[in-house]
């Protein structure tokens, strides 16, 4: 006659049967492909030279500051079996903005969230895109909107207004947007320097194969200014720190560390910072 268990024996014994050693390091992980990676790697280093363009003083043909408030929206349908977590992009002649997501926002998001750019000359309207975030698959776009930016705000007042959104429902019936709008000139001498004696850096526009809402693709235009301005020398890179960075992250493709490491200029800790922001 077998003798009857004990419950911690019982207990051993099931363990036994489910636990059939350690998880691997990738359980649960969906791994990025190569493409992928490199996407956010081009991601990582768009963000780094819009940073660096944001930092320089002034940039040639800009005619003044301009202040966006993305306030809230009042969106008519929530796309989804859960509440939605959207986010505003923002682009004003060819610099791209994005907000804060809101998590849980639904048809109600509320960003608050103060954009500053410099105009360029000729541009009068902006245009914006507000997306749903989503976990495991691309952010689905909601609605977008082309907003004209008002002659009251280019003569220095400050405006307030709820603008049409597109969408899925139709131009101008996927709900309305809020958005506070002023402008402040920077002044420029005859000479095309800006106050303080700062002179505008040669740029470069940059093509785009899959442009955004209202934005037509061109090929690459060379912006001179008078006289020349002389351009920095590259940022000189540390080897050794490259290879660290590396063997940081080894399941990520070396030439993808690469470019993360120039485009934050060889800054190490910048780096580490990116490459865990594209590997969450």
């Amino acid at each position: 006659m077998a003798t009857a268990s004990s419950p911690d024996e019982i207990n051993a014994e099931r363990r036994k049967r489910v636990f059939l050693g350690s998880l691997p390091p990738d359980f649960l992980r969906i791994s990025a492909t190569s493409q992928q990676q490199q996407e956010a790697a081009d991601q990582q280093t768009a963000l780094a030279l819009q940073q660096q363009l944001a930092e320089a003083p002034y940039t040639q043909n800009m005619t003044g500051r301009l202040n966006i408030t993305v306030a809230q929206a009042k969106l008519v349908k929530n796309y989804g079996m859960t509440r939605m977590d959207p986010y505003v992009r923002l682009r004003v002649g060819h610099c791209v903005y994005e907000t804060h997501t809101d998590p849980n926002g639904g048809k109600n998001p509320s960003w608050n969230k103060v954009v500053q750019c410099l105009l360029p000359q000729g541009v009068t309207s902006m245009y914006l895109e507000i997306y749903d975030e989503c976990s495991f698959t691309m952010d689905e776009l909601i609605a977008w909107a082309q907003v004209p930016i008002p002659q009251a705000v280019l003569a220095g007042e400050t405006h307030e207004e709820w603008y049409p959104l597109n969408g899925k429902q139709g131009d101008g019936q996927e709900g309305m947007i809020n958005l506070v709008l002023s402008y402040t000139k920077v002044p420029m001498n005859p000479y095309g320097m800006y106050a303080g004696g700062t002179m505008a850096p040669v740029m470069m526009v940059p093509s785009t194969a899959a442009p955004m809402y209202g934005m037509r693709p061109y090929t690459p235009v060379p912006v001179y200014t008078q006289p020349p301005v002389p351009v920095a020398p590259p940022p000189q890179l540390n080897e050794a720190d490259l290879k660290q960075v590396e063997e940081m992250f080894p399941n990520m493709d070396k030439e993808v560390v690469k470019s993360v490491y120039e485009a934050n200029r060889g800054n190490k800790d910048a780096t580490v910072n990116s490459l865990l922001q594209m590997c969450e």
